[in-house]
């Protein structure tokens, strides 16, 4: 008997173990699933205004924030803030780019630049950006000169660390070959450092974006005349907690706007690694 059972009892172990395969990991992703938790968020929001638990000199109701904003699209005031505020932060968030890899490449590719380099960025990655706001008002000013240099700042370590993890993380195997063949100094880095540094330099891109908009917050309610902040700002003077959740929920799709092209360059680029998320 055992020997008739035997083949069949495999069979089911062979498929229950491939179903315990099947079932590891994450899943398939759900469609829409980004949208969930904010679509509950609106859900309890919209719940506890029409029920009266939540005060509405507190937070203003879902409808009355979606006609202020109405208001503020039909006037030109949002647009008008909205882009000024954008163009703050893609200056701050090219120019904190730029520096980042730069530095990254020096300190990564040199021992000499890593030793002159990565303390003096380490120290600076300790110290928050926006704790540099006094220094930074009385070298530049209130001006918008400030304003990009703090972003900038909140920029550019994130560049700077994933983009220095990675080149350090190369498979000195491609590193061998590039000798071997004998590629010069330039094309070492454009076949070989480049491709290597891009993974750790997207996800730090990834840091970068929040991190620029996050500055952006702050910067934007110190002495501005334009800007989501400064609109923010105004209201907070005058009590206008609706204008408050529209600034907000403005500084809220842009950073998830930012943070999806990101995860879409992401994927188009690594599309040849094999992740768990893939």
């Amino acid at each position: 008997m055992s020997a008739t059972t035997l083949p069949g009892l495999r069979t089911r172990g062979a498929a229950s173990s491939a179903v315990r395969r099947r079932r590891l990991g994450p899943g398939k992703p759900i469609r829409f699933g980004a949208a969930l938790g904010p679509v509950l968020l609106l859900v309890v929001w919209s719940i506890g205004s029409a029920a009266g638990w939540i005060d509405q000199r507190i937070l203003s109701a879902p409808w009355t924030v979606v006609s202020t904003a109405g208001e503020l699209i039909s006037d030109g005031r949002l647009q008008s803030n909205l882009w000024t505020s954008a163009q703050r932060a893609l200056i701050g968030l090219a120019l904190g780019i730029v520096a980042g890899v730069v530095l990254a490449l020096i300190s990564g590719l040199s021992r000499i630049g890593e030793a002159v380099l990565d303390g003096p960025i380490q120290i600076k990655r300790a110290i928050p950006s926006l704790a540099l706001l006094p220094l930074l008002i009385l070298w530049l000013g209130i001006g918008e000169s400030m304003k990009v240099v703090t972003i900038l700042l909140g920029v550019f370590v994130p560049i700077y660390l994933h983009t220095h993890n990675g080149l350090r993380t190369i498979d000195s195997r491609y590193v061998e070959l590039a000798q071997t063949v004998g590629l010069s100094q330039w094309d070492f880095i454009r076949r070989v450092v480049l491709p290597g540094a891009l993974p750790g330099f997207l996800l730090g891109l990834r840091f970068a974006v929040t991190g620029a908009w996050l500055s952006l917050v702050v910067v934007e309610q110190i002495n501005s005349t334009s800007g989501i902040g400064y609109m923010m700002e105004l209201a907070r003077t005058y009590g206008q907690t609706d204008i408050i959740i529209v600034g907000l929920v403005v500084y809220g799709v842009l950073g998830l706007l930012s943070d999806a092209a990101v995860r879409l360059i992401q994927r188009r680029a690594l599309s040849w690694r094999r992740t768990l998320a893939s």
